[in-house]
């Protein structure tokens, strides 16, 4: 990654008119097909049938363990499916530095399985030595994108590898942000050369929740550099003003409106991997095949 530094001549007037600009080094690399979240409940039913599908996702932080059932089974599933690991434990955007250890860990399992991708969340959780089970939100201003511009560096330096960021689902926002989080994202990828992961549903339920445009949202992003999509549901409450508040569950079906989201983003982005989260309620495989097919269904269009 080069360190050179250049003006960013579309803000001469910004406060980044001198920062850290990284050749460019995100590639697509996961099949541009539909692919599921691999759960346990379903790891000999998948060895058993080898479902049609494109890709597999786990989270990178059930894995960090040496042995056990989990590497068993997903290093028989590798040999057979592309693989998607999945950060949620980084912090990228926490205040505080990143964990060295943690980062280790995270490199020796890419080592010991060679993803397709690896991606993590814009988002925090840990702060003064205390981990809190939850992908809180960012101010958008020229301080935090500093501080997650390093981060991303530290990781795809450590890593040797280019990594996916993902836009957040989102329920507050802070007086302090001065950049739009489209804004924000562009220029994080901007700078770091890293990718971005397109959390479709994340982008309608954080525009809902702040009564924005989730379409001009994803205009508003870097589409050229999407590497994945992912798509899930979620619940509705109310706030305290009676309005209503779209809660990230991934425990149901995807909804209606983010699939027409979703056919929409593909217009505009072309064939990309689309992965079907379900973290919770998890139904039957032949349940979550059904609508990953729904999803291929909507990327053969294109072809």
């Amino acid at each position: 990654m080069s360190n050179g530094r250049v003006p960013l001549a579309a803000r001469p007037d910004g406060p980044w008119r001198d920062v850290a600009i990284h050749a460019p080094q995100w590639a697509p690399a996961l099949p541009a097909r539909a692919g599921l979240g691999l759960k346990p409940q379903h790891f000999e039913e998948i060895l058993a049938t080898r479902p049609d599908i494109g890709f597999f996702e786990v989270h990178a932080e059930n894995y960090m363990v040496a042995g056990g059932p989990f590497h068993h089974y997903l290093g028989r599933i590798r040999e057979h499916y592309a693989l998607s690991l999945h950060g949620v434990g980084l912090s990228i955007g926490s205040e505080q530095g990143l964990d060295p250890a943690h980062l280790t860990r995270l490199a020796e399992l890419l080592a010991r399985y060679q993803p397709a991708s690896f991606s993590e969340h814009l988002a925090w959780s840990g702060h003064g030595g205390a981990f809190f089970n939850d992908l809180l939100p960012v101010p958008y201003n020229a301080q935090t994108l500093d501080r997650v511009c390093n981060h991303v560096d530290q990781v795809q330096s450590r890593l040797q590898r280019s990594m996916l960021l993902e836009n957040p689902s989102t329920y507050v926002e802070f007086v302090s942000s001065t950049l739009g989080e489209a804004e924000f994202l562009s220029e994080v990828v901007r700078r770091t050369g890293c990718g971005l992961l397109l959390d479709v549903n994340n982008a309608w339920l954080s525009c809902v929740n702040h009564d924005r445009d989730p379409y001009a949202l994803i205009a508003a992003l870097p589409l050229a550099a999407v590497g994945e999509i992912h798509l899930a549901g979620f619940a509705v409450d109310t706030d305290a003003a009676g309005a209503p508040l779209l809660i990230d569950t991934h425990g149901a079906p995807v909804h209606e409106q983010v699939w027409a989201l979703y056919a929409h983003t593909l217009q505009a982005t072309g064939p990309v991997a689309t992965l079907l989260e379900r973290d919770n309620n998890i139904p039957g495989l032949d349940v979550l095949l059904q609508e990953a097919q729904h999803a291929q269904s909507l990327l053969d269009l294109l072809q």
